[in-house]
């Protein structure tokens, strides 16, 4: 297959190497490591060895870790939780799961994080709120110094949301380190992934002891949910995405696979809908806990890969009419993906897949992702949040993953330039 039809994906299991798939068909054929074994604790130790923390406790998603974080906290039903726009459903979900009440707040238009200004405003409006999630959009970290300060003053309870951010650091401090509790993915397009899996951070004793005992009442997913997970990079390296560009054939499999449960989605209908799935939340079971500390062993050199491309992406569009993203000397990002603006973002997605057989990134085509939830079900108001409904308009990410070679990212650098 020539260069030029291969395709260039951002999301289809775009971390898997060589190691990853042998390590899947290992798994695969021993049905005795899915759900116990050493993975488990190897991947929180060393977790809490990277972040420098006292505690880490894994779940089977960041939903779940979230889920999980909201209910030991001793809330009361319908206590008020603020978030940006500008999101994922899996964010505003376990807040209702929780029988909590989300507070949307305005993004910033140049990092897409939470907007200090209308984070103010909100709580002159909804002064009895009682937690702060702050998501570090794209891995790109907030202001945690003023952010910290808000906090403070109106005593909150800081929740990081660092699903798109390990490895980042605000000030030289990694995130997830800043807040009362944080949580980590490792969905199959986040920095690192094992097509689900999550983790949970604290450096509270009290926190990690409630957490341990929500993770042993929740149980492991059961084995057909597991055995998805593990088929998944096999599945999608072996035979979609092999013949992705061939009439859509790649994607047809994909789709079909779905349908038939061969495969899980991303995200499922139910949470689309603001409702909860049966395999949420749960503990992380031990072969997603392997496949986990398997890519996590290769952080460094997915970090310093990630880095290169974005400073080549940002040499080579500086010139064009593209809204780059914002430089902070503060701040370090994962460099998850490259996030760029421009008026006509969602046409130039469209063109990009049908006719270069590039698959760019759509975070986010609507205020709370993805483009088919159901807004009215996550009790996010149309018009509320105004700068994240148009950045929604106006972004597209480009890949930064281990799997883009010079030559993809020169693929996608000459199709920009025509515009």
């Amino acid at each position: 297959m020539s260069n030029y039809f291969k395709p260039i994906s951002i999301s289809l299991s775009p971390n898997v190497e060589k190691d990853d798939l042998r390590l899947a068909l290992n798994l695969i054929i021993r049905p005795w490591l899915w759900k116990r074994g050493k993975g488990i604790k190897g991947l929180e130790d060393e977790f809490k060895k990277y972040l420098a923390v006292k505690h880490a406790v894994s779940f089977n998603s960041g939903r779940s870790a979230l889920y999980a974080i909201l209910k030991t906290l001793n809330l009361a039903g319908q206590d008020e939780v603020l978030l940006q726009a500008f999101t994922c459903n899996a964010v505003p979900n376990p807040v209702l799961w929780a029988g909590l009440v989300p507070i949307y707040v305005d993004c910033n238009k140049e990092n897409f994080n939470i907007d200090i200004e209308a984070l103010k405003e909100k709580l002159i409006k909804n002064p009895n709120a009682k937690i702060l999630i702050v998501q570090h959009t794209f891995g790109l970290p907030a202001n945690m110094d003023e952010l910290d300060f808000i906090v403070q003053q109106n005593d909150l309870i800081l929740i990081e949301d660092c699903a798109h951010s390990l490895g980042a650091e605000w000030k030289g401090k990694r995130v997830g380190t800043f807040g009362k509790v944080a949580f980590f993915s490792f969905s199959r397009d986040k920095v690192i992934s094992s097509v689900y899996g999550g983790m949970a951070v604290t450096n509270d004793d009290k926190l990690e002891q409630a957490l341990r005992q929500a993770q042993g009442k929740m149980g492991l997913p059961n084995p057909f949910w597991i055995f998805q997970q593990i088929l998944h990079p096999i599945f999608l390296n072996y035979i979609i995405l092999p013949v992705y560009n061939f009439w859509d054939l790649g994607k047809i499999f994909l789709v079909l696979s779905q349908w038939f449960h061969v495969l899980s989605k991303a995200v499922s209908w139910q949470e689309k809908r603001g409702q909860r799935p049966d395999y949420f939340p749960k503990a992380l079971p031990n072969a997603l806990a392997l496949m986990a500390l398997n890519q996590f062993n290769k952080l460094d050199k997915f970090f310093a890969h990630r880095k290169r491309l974005f400073d080549y992406y940002r040499e080579n569009l500086k010139n064009t009419q593209f809204v780059l993203p914002a430089e902070n000397t503060q701040s370090k990002p994962s460099y998850l993906r490259f996030t760029i603006k421009h008026k006509n973002a969602h046409e130039i997605i469209y063109d990009a897949w049908h006719k270069q057989n590039i698959l760019l990134g759509d975070w986010y085509t609507t205020p709370i992702a993805p483009f088919d939830t159901k807004l009215d079900q996550m009790k996010y108001k149309k018009g509320s949040c105004p700068t994240a409904e148009k950045l929604s308009n106006e972004t597209l990410n480009l890949p930064t993953h281990i799997n883009i070679s010079q030559n993809a990212a020169d693929r996608i650098i000459n199709f920009f330039k025509k515009f």
